[in-house]
């Protein structure tokens, strides 16, 4: 026979059930049209990953392309001995329009080396083996019986060669400084090949602006070859943070108040040989040439190792952990009461995980989950950002009707563009497209970025709801751990995907939104740097924190919707709505508990952190010298230590978010109980005495709607 239930009104404490025995096992699916909704969605990501794939090619990144759009030094290919590029005429480059169109006006082809001498075409052209040399570097069709006037009219060759050296795969000139003037070749001036005596230092300009179109590309590929060295110390840091996490979990499992006061200790030691360390740095530069330069005079660098050179940074650094230390003390002198009766709370959510030891594990379906995503998304970003086709432009020399149009290389020789312009080239440009899929291609860019937040708070919700599940299973059996299912993760997980997929994908859609309008709004303000309107910028600022603050409510009111939809098996609407009014009843208890325990268990990630960017440091840094000869050589050493300081700290988020969960779920499962029962032989609590004990210690917190009197009595040994 069906079971009755009273109407509640919104905002109402629920009333005394005797049949409600935890989490509902007979309940139905919610939220399905939001279920149909995300599993549309998926099956249009993955149509967009296959589009992308099929269109896209990664190479376009990884080689230089020369004026035909051919990659050089790609496997497999011609040009596959050829990796560097050659320019014909660097000094083109020096043209405003290189930084505009991020190509040079001048022919580009793949070469084997760069040219290592100075010589121009005319004088290589009398001698045959020096001539031999010159056509490495001239296009196919170069015989000895043309005539200079012939191969320079056909822009077969360049009018000279400059010693040159490879720099991110390109030949650029070796330009070297004698008593403060540039030359080449021992000499500050050059034949240009046609006659004209040209300056070094003209080949300067055409340098810099190719070196600003790729030095993006060179930071990136740096840091690139650093990943390429440093993995397996990146990875071992990284398993190295997962067993610390692993260890702290379980010890805090065993010996939660001796390990927090550990951890206490630990994060201020920690902070406070921060704090010496940088002062040492500081006074160790003093006097040193160039350490006091500003870093405002300094401005941006690639190079962040430039930084460390200089005293104000570690000044800087200083100041941030010394500010990070007193206010952590602060905090714990004014909260010590609060953190004793957190600290208690923690020892209950251990004996929670002791009865669900396989939620410690949790976390490492949830990282793999994760990885999955961002797999998927990385890649298919990679292929669509190459998917364009190559586009060749008209580039000459003179005025021309027809500069800077579209042109095909193929018959270029005998169009009318060519016929108009003698001097002009049709050259490789840049990758883009004018059909119907390269028109929309920014559309698939955003659809890519929208589904990754979707899929990722998805994945996220799922390990919340499941957690919530088992916790809340504990919690709410009367004989523990013997009314429990036998398997309560994998139990709590199955009711989450057959019955609420729905749910998750609708909370989860509303945190999307939120985080895309703030990537929206980053954008916005990116591109608004440059602009001089104070009110825009203000108006935008504002904006930015309104959607910070919305996003945190968020995240708050989904996490705890979720273990309400786990114990109740209602929709997000109704679960959230229901939430939102029992904390709301509760508000002092959140304040003052439920937020001590989440800043002891921050500490907590803090400290893994902390020790394992510490051991980051000293091994790439090349500090210690017993790791001088073990640990790799780096072009940036910060690369692999920011990766494990930012890898260390979302593992140890992981593994804290068991305790995190535990600590949200039993605290709403105890507001439920004093609000259904009275601690009375007809209506006892589900609560441990030990937990009776730890919300009833402070004689401050007011009392739920619900409760008769303050000073019920515990529960009895029998009713727990």
């Amino acid at each position: 026979m069906a079971r009755h239930k009273a109407w509640r009104r919104p905002g109402e404490p629920r009333k005394y059930d005797p049949t409600f025995k935890g989490p509902i096992h007979s309940r139905g699916c919610t939220d399905i049209a939001c279920c149909v909704l995300f599993i549309v969605a998926i099956l249009a990501y993955v149509a967009v990953g296959i589009l992308a794939w099929s269109q896209g090619d990664p190479r376009k990144v990884i080689y230089p392309t020369d004026s035909r759009g051919q990659f050089c030094g790609h496997a497999g290919t011609p040009l596959e001995k050829k990796p560097l590029l050659f320019y014909f005429n660097i000094m083109k480059c020096a043209s405003p329009m290189v930084l505009l169109e991020f190509q040079c006006p001048t022919t580009q082809m793949c070469v084997a080396k760069c040219p290592d001498k100075f010589m121009t075409l005319v004088k290589a052209r009398l001698i045959p083996s020096e001539f031999e040399y010159y056509k490495q570097f001239c296009k196919e069709g170069v015989t000895n019986q043309m005539s200079v006037p012939d191969i320079l009219k056909g822009g077969l060759c360049p009018a000279m060669l400059t010693p040159s050296k490879s720099f991110t795969r390109r030949c650029f000139p070796a330009l070297a400084g004698k008593d403060g003037s540039i030359t080449v070749g021992n000499s500050s001036r050059f034949d240009d090949g046609t006659g004209t005596i040209r300056e070094a230092k003209d080949l300067v300009d055409g340098v810099k602006n190719a070196t600003v179109v790729m030095e993006a590309r060179q930071v990136v590929m740096k840091v690139f070859e650093d990943y390429t060295h440093s993995w397996y110390w990146i990875l071992l840091g990284l398993v190295i943070a997962m067993l610390t996490s692993l260890l702290f979990i379980v010890l805090l499992r065993f010996l939660a108040g001796i390990m927090v006061w550990v951890m206490i200790v630990m994060v201020i030691l920690v902070i406070g040989y921060g704090i010496f360390h940088c002062y040492m740095e500081y006074a160790a530069l003093k006097g040193e040439a160039g350490s006091d330069v500003t870093l405002k005079d300094l401005g941006f660098q690639t190079d962040i190792t430039v930084y460390l050179q200089i005293r104000q940074t570690w000044l800087a650094f200083m100041i941030i952990l010394a500010i990070v230390e007193v206010v952590i003390i602060l905090i714990l002198i004014f909260l010590r009461k609060r953190i004793l009766i957190a600290i208690a709370l923690i020892k209950e959510a251990s004996r929670a995980i002791g009865h669900v030891m396989s939620s410690l594990f949790y976390p490492l379906f949830t990282f793999l989950l994760l990885a999955m995503v961002i797999a998927y998304w990385a890649v298919t970003a990679v292929f669509l950002s190459t998917s364009n086709e190559p586009v060749y432009k008209v580039f000459n020399e003179t005025e021309c009707m027809h500069s800077r149009m579209n042109c095909e290389p193929a018959n270029f020789s005998t169009s009318a563009m060519k016929a108009d312009c003698q001097d002009s080239e049709c050259l490789f440009a840049f990758y883009g497209g004018e059909t119907a899929y390269h028109k929309y291609l920014i559309g698939l860019q955003f659809y890519n970025v929208f589904l990754f937040f979707w899929c990722a708070n998805f994945v996220t919700a799922l390990g919340q709801m499941t957690l919530a599940g088992a916790f809340s299973s504990y919690y709410w059996a009367f004989v523990k751990p013997d009314d429990m299912p036998a398997f309560p993760v994998f139990a709590a997980l199955g009711r989450s995907l057959r019955y609420h997929t729905g749910t998750l994908a609708f909370g989860s859609l509303i945190l999307s939104i939120v985080q895309i309008i703030r990537v929206l709004l980053e954008y916005i303000d990116h591109k608004l740097k440059g602009a001089h309107n104070k009110c825009t910028r203000f108006l935008l600022c504002c904006l930015k924190c309104c959607f910070w603050c919305l996003e945190k409510f968020v995240k708050f009111l989904n996490r705890n919707a979720y273990i309400m939809v786990a114990i109740y098996g209602k929709n997000f609407c109704t679960s959230a709505k229901d939430a939102f009014f029992l904390l709301m009843r509760n508000m002092i208890r959140v304040a003052v508990l439920d937020k001590v325990t989440d800043f002891l268990l921050f500490l907590g990630k803090l400290l893994i952190v902390g020790i394992v960017g510490i051991f980051a440091f000293f091994f790439f840094s090349g500090r210690v010298k017993a790791f001088e000869d073990t640990a790799p050589h780096l072009h940036y050493y910060w690369v692999p230590i920011l990766t494990v300081v930012v890898g260390s700290y979302l593992i140890a988020h992981g593994f804290f978010s068991v305790y995190a969960m535990c600590v949200d779920t039993l605290f709403l499962c105890f507001c439920e109980d004093l609000e259904r029962n009275d601690g009375s032989a007809e209506r006892p609590y589900l609560m441990s005495s030990t937990l009776h004990d730890i919300l009833w210690e402070d004689k401050e917190l007011p009392e739920s709607q619900g409760v008769e009197e303050e000073g019920d009595p515990p529960p009895s040994e029998a009713q727990i």
